[in-house]
């Protein structure tokens, strides 16, 4: 197969990013993913520019939504600004020409109830625009988040498909996360389609940590606790488009692409 592949990089110039990685694809963040406040094209020459750059070298965009966004949150001053940032976000990718956002599944409280925070999510889809696909991302931690566990995920996406719009949400398959999430890697590809039916981007990364540690934290192809042969078996089953989130910049994430391709 041939692999559609590329790095998380900065915002000011993904076009460069990724032919500076020999790669056909960037994610990267429209701002502070820290921040509450809106989407920020860093891009010198506006939104349109880099649009049209990205499809005159042949780069598709991805943008992951920041970092704060939890519209499972029972937590009104948590949800509704997550629900509009959400909106901000889609939009302004729209105007990128981007191939879709990503956004982690969110969590509640361990002593909520967990159906809330999976209503939540239908509302949420039920009110947005999407005019680029939304993409929701498996995460590695937390007793009650709503796309950690296999199970979580298939309530997730059951709530997600009574939502007006729920087609137009798929599924980012990351390999730290899923390992670190206390998911069995040699099936995991398998499970998801069964749950989701699509996998449309692949998060290939190794993890620091054990297997089930919950804890979040990419390395580099490897350096980590996921066997390579596992981690390649992935994104060979998954036949997504890949993006690689680990460190080192132009010459670490190099390598893990070059590592991948050789495998894939």
């Amino acid at each position: 197969m041939t692999l559609h592949i590329g790095g998380h990089v900065d915002g000011s110039d993904p076009v460069t990013a990724a032919r500076e990685r020999g790669a056909t694809l960037s994610q990267f963040f429209l701002g502070n993913p820290q921040s509450y406040k809106g989407p920020v094209i860093e891009y010198a020459a506006g939104a349109a520019a880099l649009r049209a750059a990205a499809e005159a070298e042949g780069v598709d965009l991805y943008v992951h939504a920041p970092y704060p966004i939890n519209v499972a949150s029972t937590n009104n001053r948590i949800r509704i600004p997550g629900r509009k940032l959400l909106q901000q976000h889609l939009t302004a990718a729209a105007e990128i020409g981007a191939r879709g956002v990503i956004v982690h599944g969110g969590h509640l409280g361990t002593d909520e109830d967990a159906a809330k925070g999976f209503d939540n999510w239908r509302k949420c889809v039920d009110g947005l625009e999407m005019p680029v696909p939304l993409l929701i991302e498996n995460t590695a931690g937390g007793d009650n988040a709503m796309a950690r566990r296999l199970e979580a995920i298939d309530r997730l996406w059951e709530s997600i498909g009574a939502a007006s719009g729920g087609d137009t949400v798929g599924f980012c398959l990351d390999t730290c996360h899923a390992w670190a999430g206390g998911a069995d890697l040699t099936d995991v590809v398998e499970q998801v389609l069964a749950i989701t039916g699509r996998i449309d981007l692949v998060h290939a990364n190794d993890s620091r940590d054990a297997f089930d540690s919950g804890a979040d934290r990419h390395t580099n192809f490897g350096s980590g606790t996921i066997d390579g042969d596992a981690l390649a078996a992935v994104v060979r089953a998954a036949g997504a488009p890949v993006v690689v989130e680990t460190p080192g910049g132009v010459e670490g994430q190099s390598a893990d692409i070059a590592w991948l391709r050789e495998r894939v």
